[in-house]
């Protein structure tokens, strides 16, 4: 799959409460379905405070200077910084606009967001389960069995298992 063309691409965030599991998930998941032969990419929603600059480097006295956007390239990988100085900060349709074409873009955040989700849900955290009321969830990763689900429950300790649904999901999106 990977290639696509036209942009064309699969959007699936990996959803649930914190603890859940869901950086673990996603971490795990690349991998297994880069070797599925999917082109994969990922947008993460972080606190306001985050930075990945730091005092002291070029890239963070260019930003601390009043510099709107900072690209730093290199012969390995280029990152764009850009500072919001008090604009609104951007939704996830915009932020995944700034992405190159790939087959999959896995989201991990924004889990009352309108894109399809896969819910990384532990019941023994005490937390409500999303697909009860989120039309978006496609289907639940779990460590537990959820009697009367209406989306696919999957094993959260069968990685295969839910990269092979990852990647048929994916497919389907493409195709269809």
């Amino acid at each position: 799959m990977s290639g696509m063309s036209g942009g064309a691409r699969a959007v699936l965030g990996i959803a649930g409460y914190s603890g859940s599991g869901k950086t673990t998930l996603t971490v795990k998941l690349i991998p297994a379905l880069v070797a599925r032969g999917l082109g994969v990419s990922t947008v993460k929603h972080a606190h306001h405070a985050f930075d990945v600059d730091r005092p002291g480097k070029d890239s963070y006295e260019h930003r601390a200077a009043g510099a709107r956007e900072v690209l730093i390239g290199s012969a390995a990988r280029w990152a764009l910084m850009h500072e919001h100085r008090g604009d609104d900060e951007p939704g996830l349709d915009a932020l995944l606009e700034k992405l190159a074409p790939v087959d999959l873009v896995l989201v991990e955040g924004w889990k009352h967001g309108t894109h399809p989700k896969l819910e990384v849900h532990r019941p023994a955290l005490g937390k409500p389960l999303l697909a009860a009321g989120d039309p978006h969830v496609v289907a639940v990763a779990s460590d537990a069995e959820l009697p009367g689900l209406a989306v696919p429950r999957l094993d959260l300790n069968d990685l295969d298992a839910i990269a092979d649904f990852v990647r048929d999901w994916a497919a389907a999106r493409a195709t269809g």
